[in-house]
Parts: C-alpha cells; sequence; structure tokens
C-alpha cells in the first residue's frame, strides 16, 4: 500500500486509492474460464444434407417419443396432442406392428396420474416394449 505524506500541519496522512491489478487479473481469469468452457457447454452439431428416398422407413428400434409435461399437455414425437386423442394418434403412429418402442419423457413434478394414463393407453394397444426416460446421475 503506498503512503505518502501529505502536510497538513504536522501529521501524515493516506493516500486512498483502489489498486486496479487484481480486479483485472481476476476478470481475466474469468474471461479465459469462460472461454475454454464454452465450447463444453453449447452442443455444435453438423449440418449434413441428406439425400431423399422415397421407399424408406423408419428404423424398429426408433421409439416414439410421448412427452407428459408438468400442466398435463401431451406431446407425441415433438407434435402436441390433446390427452383424448392420443390413442388414435398412437395407432396411426405405430401402425400394424407393434414392435415400436415407446419413450414416455414426463415432467418431474407431473402428476403420476397422467403418466399412468399413457401407459395404460400403450397396454391397450399392446406395445411391446416401455421405457421411462430418466436424467443420469451427476
Amino acid at each position: 500500500m503506498a503512503v505518502s505524506k501529505l502536510r497538513k500541519g504536522n501529521r501524515a496522512a493516506p493516500v486512498v486509492e483502489i489498486n486496479m491489478i487484481p480486479l483485472i487479473d481476476v476478470s481475466l481469469v474469468l474471461l479465459i474460464i469462460f472461454m475454454v468452457m464454452t465450447p463444453f457447454l453449447v452442443q455444435q452439431q453438423i449440418k449434413i444434407n441428406l439425400p431423399h428416398s422415397t421407399s424408406s422407413t423408419e428404423g424398429a428400434d426408433r421409439p416414439i417419443v410421448i412427452t407428459v409435461q408438468r400442466e398435463g399437455e401431451i406431446s407425441l414425437n415433438g407434435h402436441p396432442v390433446p390427452a383424448s386423442g392420443l390413442e388414435d394418434e398412437l395407432r396411426t403412429e405405430i401402425g400394424s406392428a407393434n414392435e415400436r418402442p415407446i419413450l414416455i419423457q414426463a415432467d418431474r413434478e407431473t402428476a403420476l396420474e397422467k403418466v399412468v394414463a399413457v401407459m395404460d393407453i400403450a397396454k391397450r394397444l399392446q406395445i411391446g416394449k416401455l421405457g421411462i426416460a430418466v436424467e443420469q446421475p451427476k
């Protein structure tokens, strides 16, 4: 700390200044941390223009995703579906073969009743594979 003597009579008074060097050091360290961490936090996707085919079909192992939100809204493969029409939409989605698995993604705070209703519809349609999406522990 720099102390200089100011003459006001016989007393010496310290000169108070804010030292900016530690603030700049901390700012630069934080900037470097953010620069290093940003590529890990942002998922980069490679965009590929795939060729089109008229005879292609979805694989049997690709799941049908049913999302149940906290308020009870239901989505089938990302498209909103009313709860009363879920069975009909699901029936047309799976077609005649019941081999495609169904994956239920439900919000943590969703009422269990809504998830059980979706599972009941899958059971009525005699779906062979039914799964519930969970988050891996960190």
